[in-house]
């Protein structure tokens, strides 16, 4: 299969581990962070920590869209159903992500709201046309990757005078947030990690290319390098950061260079720059309020903006105690260092946003780590 098997050869992926473990330094530890969560479910689905040397570490970035959505987002989602009868549509792990008081979109669907699974943008749109006496809100999240499709439905919308249709704009941006993580204090305490470098994130970079990324390189002393989310590519990636570790140096490298160009997909720019402006602080959850980390609508397309359209307030709601999810997307924690984790808190009963979506920490540890974990407390 192109594109896919020559990147899953396993004679191959044994090569380029020797090759990492004759790089990397017996007399250092190597930390590496995965921004994305796709790059998460990778490394634990095709058990690449296995084929590391001891010294080299992968840790868990805030790259998933839904793990990183504050509670206080989740009620407003959930106010426009029950309050504002709203015909709510968001993608299917959304629903399933808890808020506050024990609710969700889910329950809130239950409880009589109506909360409705679309696969894409696109099916808010054929709702809102299918029901032009109700109002239809689109609860837009993620990054860079699925920015651009919320900006033309808006366009399409505009152009439509579809004006039963707004969006709940939740879209985040993924520098700002590397940014933080390299800003806060490192050692344990308050929240930073010491790192070494990152594995730059697949499809984001397919939007925004490799060029955002040198900025933090130089300021940083980080190296960066984007890399697909086959096997083979994560282990190449993870050898070109030993490399440049090795040698002094902080750049950014393009593994992906198959699907990533230096400026990226101008198209897909020019269409986020017509719809959206930076919002000047917005909070994630487990990294507190980031300056300039997240996009509203512009003015110019207010009437499709369902924040102003309902009034709608933010209120900031603290996350489970006893969940360690907060910690986890900041890199301090691993998911086998919650009590919770895979006893109250699973894939079928999440407590915390990390084992919601299969991108998230939690969940793919609990598929393809947990075994592992029980086998080691039985030897």
């Amino acid at each position: 299969m192109k594109y896919i098997d020559e990147y899953r050869n396993s004679a191959l992926a044994q090569h380029i581990a020797a090759a990492i473990r004759n790089a990397a330094s017996p007399a250092r530890i190597y930390r590496f962070m995965e921004f994305c969560g796709g790059h998460t479910h990778a490394i634990a689905r095709y058990g690449l920590p296995d084929l590391l040397p001891g010294n080299v570490h992968m840790i868990h970035g805030p790259g998933c869209p839904v793990c990183v959505l504050p509670i206080g987002r989740i009620d407003m989602a959930i106010e426009l159903a029950l309050r504002h009868h709203a015909i709510v549509c968001t993608y299917a792990d959304t629903l399933r992500v808890p808020a506050s008081d024990g609710r969700s979109l889910l329950r809130a669907r239950a409880q009589g709201g109506d909360v409705r699974m679309v696969y894409a943008v696109d099916d808010a749109l054929r709702i809102a046309r299918e029901h032009p006496d109700r109002a239809v809100v689109f609860f837009a999240i993620g990054f860079e990757t699925t920015t651009p499709p919320t900006a033309v439905a808006i366009l399409q919308a505009a152009a439509e005078n579809l004006h039963n249709f707004s969006v709940l704009c939740c879209h985040v941006l993924t520098p700002a947030a590397i940014a933080a993580i390299l800003d806060a204090p490192a050692g344990e305490a308050p929240q930073g990690v010491p790192l070494d470098g990152f594995v730059g994130p697949a499809h984001v970079s397919t939007v925004i290319g490799s060029e955002p990324y040198a900025a933090f390189a130089r300021a940083y002393r980080k190296p960066v390098v984007i890399a697909g989310f086959e096997p083979l590519d994560l282990m190449q990636a993870i050898l070109m950061l030993v490399q440049q570790v090795n040698e002094g140096r902080a750049e950014v490298e393009n593994e992906f260079m198959r699907a990533v160009t230096p400026s990226g997909n101008r198209k897909a720019q020019a269409l986020m720059a017509q719809v959206f402006e930076l919002r000047e602080r917005f909070e994630w959850r487990g990294l507190g309020e980031i300056p300039h980390s997240a996009l509203r609508i512009r003015d110019a397309y207010a009437a499709f903006d369902a924040e102003r359209r309902f009034e709608l307030g933010y209120r900031s709601v603290a996350d489970n105690r006893a969940c360690e999810c907060g910690a986890i997307l900041r890199g301090l924690k691993r998911p086998i260092d919650c009590k919770l984790f895979g006893t109250v808190c699973t894939p079928e009963t999440p407590m915390g946003s990390c084992m919601v979506s299969s991108e998230g920490a939690c969940a793919a540890h609990y598929t393809y780590g947990r075994h592992k974990d029980a086998q080691a407390s039985a030897a």
